[in-house]
């Protein structure tokens, strides 16, 4: 998986008016936790580009006025109005210590039911991994090749690696809707199969009945030509 560089200084007052000064400066306030005691610090807000505003995933690598860490970024928050990053989290890694990372999903090939005119919509783009750092996948790649219509790929469709996904087995990443158009028109030919069915059985009753209706006259003309 690739990584991330933030360089990043130490927080000697962690007060709201300080970290307020911090934003308008142009900085992000941020803590790292995992390991034996909290790390406060700030970075400026361009280097947050790579691993903030992308569908990847990354490792990223904490320089703090020189002493270093691996981490993952694990919570962002926005400013509701201006949507600007306001504070980071971030988890240090350890080599032999299980890690939990979104990971996006990367679909491949063309489903099926899509080139018959269905559309192909996609229920995850991530997936809750959970593994040692050095076996998390950088992406997860999903066949939809042979997704046709009323089909779907579930979580539990996604092969098995060195990692377990943390999602519900049973829940959907794709599926191809049938559209409108091709729904009325199946609706039109089982209705039209169903009034089919109908009038032959309708018909067969009147052979029927008929049938039934004829057979004592045939006994009455045979008493006739008795007499």
């Amino acid at each position: 998986m690739k990584t991330v560089e933030i360089i990043g200084y130490k927080r000697a007052n962690l007060g709201k008016s300080e970290a307020k000064r911090l934003r308008a400066e142009g900085n992000v306030p941020a803590v790292l936790y995992g390991g034996e005691e909290q790390v406060h610090f700030y970075a400026p807000a361009f280097l947050f580009r790579d691993i903030v505003y992308t569908d990847e995933a990354h490792f990223v690598h904490l320089n703090i006025e020189g002493e270093e860490y691996e981490a993952i970024l694990q919570d962002i928050q926005f400013h509701p109005v201006s949507e600007m990053l306001v504070h980071a989290d971030f988890l240090q890694l350890f080599e032999g210590k299980p890690i939990k990372m979104d990971i996006p999903v990367h679909f491949v090939g063309t489903a099926a039911g899509a080139t018959k005119g269905g559309t192909l919509v996609k229920k995850r783009r991530y997936l809750t991994v959970q593994s040692l750092p050095k076996s998390m996948p950088e992406y997860i790649e999903v066949d939809i090749t042979e997704l046709d219509f009323g089909k779907a790929i579930k979580v539990g469709d996604v092969p098995a690696g060195d990692f377990k996904v943390l999602d519900t087995p049973i829940a959907s990443i794709a599926v191809v809707e049938v559209p409108r158009a091709l729904k009325s028109k199946t609706a039109e030919e089982e209705e039209a199969e169903l009034l089919a069915l109908e009038e032959g059985e309708e018909g067969a009753e009147g052979e029927e009945g008929a049938a039934e209706g004829a057979a004592p006259a045939a006994e009455g003309d045979s008493e006739e030509s008795k007499e």
